[in-house]
């Protein structure tokens, strides 16, 4: 079933919708749980609050790219579940990982006016990788969005994995100068 008409199920509010979401992006959803989680029954957790936040908020939300929609409200609910089952322990998850190595180039939320221009930052980056190759936003997106570890990356993108390691080097540099010239500083 085409997106469209999946849409149309939640704005007629008929509960096949969700049954139709499942059906296509199930396992989307829970890959991207998955890669921050690494458990199973919490994947399939944050994948079925992905199914009721996407019925309680379409509509009045209309996304323009369904799966894109669907991917950031599963991810968002893998880092709050990760935050809430990590706080007091830090191990080496590949959301930490990606996180450390974004650090050096992305300033951080200490402050409440930084928490404020968050999302001024987020279009900020994706300036920053409109003007990127579609190789170099791939494997960006697949590291630090999907938070893929880098041989999932190589499997997909057929690059070698000190290949996507300067890729992203090169980015993490590329985006912190970006970002300077926009006014953020690390």
């Amino acid at each position: 079933m085409e997106d469209s008409e999946i849409l149309g199920l939640y704005f007629s509010r008929d509960e096949r919708a969700i049954e139709e979401t499942q059906n296509k992006y199930s396992a989307y959803l829970r890959k991207i749980a998955w890669n921050i989680l690494k458990d199973r029954e919490d994947s399939r957790e944050c994948e079925n609050d992905t199914y009721l936040k996407a019925w309680n908020t379409i509509p009045p939300a209309n996304p323009p790219v369904f799966s894109a929609y669907l991917g950031k409200i599963v991810r968002e609910s893998a880092i709050d579940r990760w935050r809430l089952l990590h706080r007091k322990k830090r191990g080496g998850s590949e959301l930490l990982l990606s996180l450390e190595e974004l650090n050096e180039a992305v300033p951080g939320e200490s402050s409440t006016e930084e928490i404020i221009e968050h999302r001024a930052l987020a279009e900020a980056i994706s300036a920053y990788l409109h003007t990127q190759s579609k190789d170099i936003r791939t494997v960006f997106l697949m590291r630090y969005f999907y938070m893929d570890p880098l041989s999932d990356i190589a499997k997909s993108t057929g690059f070698s994995q000190p290949k996507i390691k300067s890729i992203l080097h090169r980015a993490r540099i590329g985006l912190r100068e970006y970002l300077g010239k926009e006014g953020y500083t690390v």
